[in-house]
């Protein structure tokens, strides 16, 4: 997926991950609430609360955010009460895009998202008609020079991971969902520094932009979802094409 990766490095030079990093406590925060709420505060016994805490360690969040929000999900302090939503849609050119939100509104978040996919020219589409495209896979993006890519694939493999992508002195390492944790622990405990780590939805086969307007529209409608309080991750099959330049 060389347009995808290609899309994937303009945005770090651009510091797009970076600029948002003030809003990475708030949205693990809520994933930690809603985990603790539906499976109790104790992190052995609730694997999701286990795998919300994890990410926010290696975000650096500190302790007391994190204890805070089990505590809000358990009713030992007062918070939120949020809803899982995930939107399935459309940008221009066909490309899809999965919307994974926690909302403590939905009648005011749905409007939001269709108006963000509106004036970039997206849509919302049926239930399934995109999901289908896409699988749930652990991903954890690293960068290359703290550790070899043949140890790299030895560590990862050998702690379960399905696949390492190399591209622009950064490793993607693929995990399945059940793997993860472990993937992930194999990798921490080797004192590797992780620069995102979540399971998300992965594109079974993406689709090629190659008009520059179009692939403008595409990104900034993702950057603008993203930039959404309720929006937990935005995932989609787009794949910049190898001939587009960007200003």
């Amino acid at each position: 997926m060389s347009g995808h990766s290609k899309w994937a490095t303009i945005r770090r030079k651009k510091g797009a991950i970076d600029a948002k990093r003030g809003a990475i406590f708030t949205r693990i925060a809520k994933e930690i609430s809603v985990a603790a709420k539906e499976g109790g505060g104790d992190q052995e016994g609730n694997p999701r609360l286990r795998l919300a805490v994890t990410k926010a360690k290696a975000a650096n969040m500190p302790k007391d955010n994190i204890e805070r929000a089990i505590k809000k999900g358990t009713g030992g302090l007062e918070g939120m009460v949020y809803e899982e939503c995930l939107y399935e849609c459309y940008a221009l050119g066909g490309v899809a895009i999965m919307v994974d939100v926690l909302t403590d509104k939905k009648s005011r978040t749905t409007p939001e998202i269709k108006s963000i996919l509106t004036k970039l020219g997206g849509s919302l589409a049926n239930a399934g008609a995109v999901s289908r495209l896409f699988e749930r896979k652990g991903q954890i993006t690293l960068k290359a020079d703290q550790i070899s890519e043949e140890a790299l694939f030895d560590l990862a493999l050998g702690a379960g991971a399905e696949d390492i992508q190399v591209n622009d002195g950064m490793y993607t390492v693929i995990t399945a969902p059940a793997e993860y944790e472990a993937v992930q622990s194999a990798l921490s405990t080797k004192g590797l520094n992780m620069e995102e780590s979540e399971i998300k939805y992965i594109p079974m086969t993406t689709v090629e932009v190659n008009d520059k307007e179009t692939a403008e529209k595409i990104m900034k409608l993702i950057d603008n979802l993203e930039a959404n309080d309720d929006v937990q991750g935005v995932s989609s099959n787009f794949e910049l094409g190898d001939g587009v330049e960007l200003d």
